[in-house]
């Protein structure tokens, strides 16, 4: 299994938030090369900055990554927001964790590169995280129950 160096950051008040230790776990599920990651968790104002400086979009969104380098490992930043997780999670009659999970291993995907702009990307990206989600001992993220 690749090496994981991971800083996990936390700056949101939201509770029931995962442990270090389960975001570390979660990451190195989806890693498929050495990487150095900084997973930080949100509240929604940092998020909806974030979005709105990088991406243009005045919303606080799930997740957002930013991969660094490729080469000669794997380096970048995933942003989770706990408050869109939150509410996501109860929508979907989610639990929370496991879409924590879930958003992790998107992310961990977006800075190996995959993508979710077209349909053969959706399809193929949904397809590894649904493998490494339920792996992981969780149901596939995109059954809506």
């Amino acid at each position: 299994m690749p090496k994981l160096h991971a800083s996990i950051q936390y700056a949101s008040n939201q509770t029931s938030l995962p442990t270090a230790r389960q975001f570390r776990q979660w990451a190195k599920a989806a890693l498929r090369v050495e990487s150095e990651v900084t997973i930080r968790i949100v509240d929604e104002a940092e998020g909806r900055l974030l979005n709105n400086t990088y991406r243009g979009k005045d919303y606080a969104t799930n997740v957002l990554t930013f991969p660094l380098t490729e080469e000669p490992h794997l380096m970048g930043d995933i942003i989770i927001c706990a408050p869109v997780v939150e509410a996501e999670a109860k929508a979907q009659n989610k639990a929370l964790h496991a879409h924590y999970a879930h958003l992790t291993v998107h992310g961990i995907l977006h800075l190996h590169g995959y993508d979710h702009e077209n349909e053969a990307q959706a399809e193929l990206m949904e397809g590894i995280e649904t493998a490494i989600v339920t792996k992981l001992g969780y149901p596939s993220p995109y059954l809506i129950t």
